[in-house]
């Protein structure tokens, strides 16, 4: 009789293949005509970018030219936060795969283009265009040429908002420790700009709008406005529907600017030094010889009387 198996052989899943791997992941692979992208290993495999740098650096590849990957169309098409989005994006650029370039149209206009890298550059700074005029060559210099390689693509309509050109590096240490008034103003610009979040959530700005705002800020700081007084004019009384907050913030900077204080006058010097309490004027008494009013402490005769300079026949001492 033969021997009985307790557990039956499990039934095989239809279309999908026995994996021979005892346990992780096994592809299903389908084949697909079109609507497809393709991503590099060194990308979607990247050991120092965050899940959601190349899950959104994935989108970005996938979406035609002129779709808008700004910062705010990113944040209204996906639950991602503002903050999460705009670091996910600095970790992109700063690792070759994004660069944004900002631009002036032939209308004038300064508007902001993102390339997107379907490898990554190793020179980030040999990706980003300098600042030129749509439509002209780029102008030339002793260096390299610094317009996006041949091949590159361009993805998003020209937007200015949350765009803007990135600092230059941090400044060394000797430097840091040599901070006058101006560097000390500009990190309360920053503080402050940063902080503005926790009074309205509408607030929230990029490092890159906060670099762009703290002159404007310093310059409150510079004719005496307190950080409160700064603080209160950036937030109170905001519009409902506020698209482009960072717009707003860099108007009402501009065009509240008070203006300096006058310089206070300063009170004339003393002839003198008092050495006590001012003295009271004698009170007036009527002349006992000419009855004119002279003043004396006591009554009496006055000094043109005690002289005896009076006129002859009128009994009135001279004037």
């Amino acid at each position: 009789m033969a021997e009985k198996k307790r557990n039956a052989a499990l039934r095989p899943i239809p279309g999908v293949r026995r994996s021979t791997t005892p346990s992780g992941v096994t592809h299903v692979r389908t084949y697909q005509s079109g609507q497809y992208v393709v991503v590099g290993n060194h990308l979607a495999q990247h050991r120092e970018l965050s899940l959601t740098a190349i899950g959104l650096a994935t989108h970005i590849l996938s979406v035609p030219e002129g779709t808008p990957v700004d910062i705010r169309s990113l944040a209204d098409r996906f639950p991602e936060g503002r903050d999460r989005i705009a670091s996910a994006l600095r970790e992109l650029e700063a690792h070759g795969y994004l660069a944004r370039v900002r631009e002036h149209t032939e209308s004038g206009r300064l508007v902001t283009r993102t390339y997107v890298h379907h490898a990554p550059v190793p020179d980030r700074a040999a990706a980003v265009a300098p600042l030129r005029v749509a439509g002209r060559p780029a102008p030339t210099t002793g260096t390299r040429d610094r317009r996006p390689e041949a091949g590159t693509e361009v993805t998003g309509t020209p937007r200015e908002d949350d765009q803007a050109p990135h600092r230059d590096a941090p400044e060394p240490e000797a430097g840091r420790k040599e901070r006058g008034p101006r560097d000390r103003r500009h990190a309360r610009a920053v503080a402050l700009l940063a902080g503005l979040r926790r009074t309205d959530e509408r607030l929230t700005l990029s490092q890159r709008q906060v670099d762009r705002l703290a002159p404007a800020v310093a310059a409150w700081f510079a004719v005496g406005i307190t950080e409160a007084a700064v603080h209160r004019a950036l937030s109170a009384g905001l519009p409902e529907d506020m698209p482009h907050p960072a717009g707003v913030l860099a108007y009402r900077l501009r065009a509240m600017l008070p203006v300096p204080l006058p310089a206070r006058r300063t009170p004339p010097p003393t002839t003198g030094v008092a050495t006590g309490p001012a003295r009271r004027s004698d009170p007036l008494q009527n002349c006992d010889g000419c009855d004119r009013a002279f003043r004396s402490p006591h009554p009496g005769r006055c000094r043109e009387c005690r002289a005896g300079r009076t006129v002859p026949g009128e009994g009135l001492c001279v004037a």
